[in-house]
């Protein structure tokens, strides 16, 4: 089975002369630019009410660009076991609670050892849907809860929910650096030019919206509280990085050690013994599309966070008491 996905876009004036292929890559870049280019050439995307089958052909500003994304099912995918948590789990979904370091999807640098590997081992008849039923992503070092669907017609159902923004997702973060307020982040992205592997803020990308509020200062980091609006690869990581506020663990993103002078040694011993960035996402809050019921669900801070928080409380404490 393969499932579509509808896109209209209109080209901003900064892609304006570029590659029709690369600037709806640029739009949409939760897809690779090979599948953008074969949905080109296979006749699925119309540019001002045309079909156009040729990627180099070069947009204008204000041209207007619609989009049949086709995800294929995940038959080729193969099950293996592997460790992870299912905190919800009825005949339509799943909801599992990805431990970091967890790739979610097969990749060319990732074939096996995936979630989706993992989902196909333990729930066979997810290899039907594209994506093994995962409706959105975590980064790989990232941990948290992930909604999956288990029917053709949850899929559907709670991708739709997922593109009306009504799946609510909440992370809790620590960052380098003493936040003043909680706010909003409303800034663009799209793909760097450079490396492919990264995104940007950029004028011409995406809308990117992700609301923060502070839950603690700490002497050099902060821990806070995200909400995701929109749903862009790297989001979380790029936003906080625009923001002057990059997560801890995270080099990809412009994070560093940032340790507070005279830290104590348990700070200096779980700072540098993380291996990960300190992101979790801990709450998912949806409507059920069989039975109509709100479900809201929550996943615990894991341990390796939990005692990185605690040695930045304890070496706080022990500034403000005068004995640094």
């Amino acid at each position: 089975m393969s499932a579509t996905q509808h896109h209209t876009l209109e080209i901003p004036p900064a892609l304006s002369g570029n590659r029709l292929d690369a600037a709806v890559a640029t739009l949409l870049n939760d897809y690779s630019r090979t599948s953008i280019k074969q949905w080109i050439e296979a006749g699925q995307l119309t540019l001002n009410g045309s079909v156009c089958v040729r990627p180099r052909t070069r947009v204008a500003d204000a041209d207007q660009i619609e989009v049949i994304a086709t995800l294929a099912a995940s038959e080729n995918v193969a099950g293996e076991a592997l460790e992870f948590a299912i905190a919800y789990e009825d005949a339509a979904l799943i909801v599992v609670d990805k431990p970091a370091g967890l790739v979610v999807h097969p990749g060319a640098g990732n074939p096996t050892g995936t979630l989706v590997n993992g989902l196909i081992y333990r729930f066979p008849d997810l290899s039907a849907l594209p994506r093994a039923g995962l409706v959105h992503r975590l980064d790989k070092e990232t941990s948290g809860l992930l909604l999956v669907a288990r029917t053709s017609a949850t899929y559907h159902a709670l991708v739709a929910q997922m593109a009306r923004r009504e799946i609510h997702r909440q992370y809790i973060a620590l960052v380098h650096g003493i936040m003043i307020s909680s706010g909003t982040i409303d800034a663009p992205m799209a793909r760097d030019r450079q490396q492919r592997t990264r995104m940007r803020v950029a004028s011409a990308g995406r809308d990117a919206v992700t609301h923060y509020r502070i839950i603690k200062r700490y002497r050099a980091h902060t821990e806070v509280e995200l909400t995701l609006e929109t749903g862009r690869t790297h989001q979380i990581r790029v936003h906080l990085q625009h923001l002057g506020f990059p997560l801890v663990g995270d080099p990809t993103y412009g994070a560093r050690r940032g340790l507070p002078p005279t830290a104590t040694q348990a700070l200096i011993k779980h700072l540098t013994a993380l291996q990960r960035q300190a992101l979790h996402a801990r709450r998912l809050a949806f409507v059920h599309p069989i039975s109509g019921q709100k479900i809201t669900l929550r996943s615990p801070l894991p341990v390796d966070l939990q005692r990185l928080r605690r040695a930045l409380g304890d070496d706080t404490k022990r500034h403000q008491s005068g004995h640094a």
